[in-house]
């Protein structure tokens, strides 16, 4: 089931983008299916939560790229943009380093 998940929805990111399976996620009906289609009963209660477990230990290996690594690029560009002055950047860029070092 967790593979499956994996395959579904790095399929629809591909296809649809990331913006689509997140609204795909949010629908209800298309949730239940979705339960369903990876094998869950529909008529149990916890199908919520067992979806949501099976597609986050199926993602937890995508590429940093695309999620975290990403993220801290733009942070790091908002930061050189903004118009704050430099011991205020110096502490964001701190701040996101502290970030950094925890994740790894």
């Amino acid at each position: 089931m967790v593979r499956l998940s994996r395959e579904i929805i790095i399929y629809l990111s591909s296809e649809f983008g990331t913006r689509d399976v997140l609204r795909r996620l949010s629908d209800p009906f298309w949730f239940q299916a979705f339960g369903c289609v990876l094998g869950f009963d529909w008529h149990a209660s916890g199908v919520t939560t067992t979806v949501c477990g099976a597609v986050k230990e199926g993602l937890k290996d995508v590429d940093r790229e695309l999620t975290y690594d990403k993220t801290i690029e733009i942070l790091n560009k908002a930061i050189n943009r903004s118009a704050i002055d430099r011991s205020e950047k110096v502490k964001a860029f701190r701040r996101l380093a502290s970030v950094q070092r925890a994740d790894t």
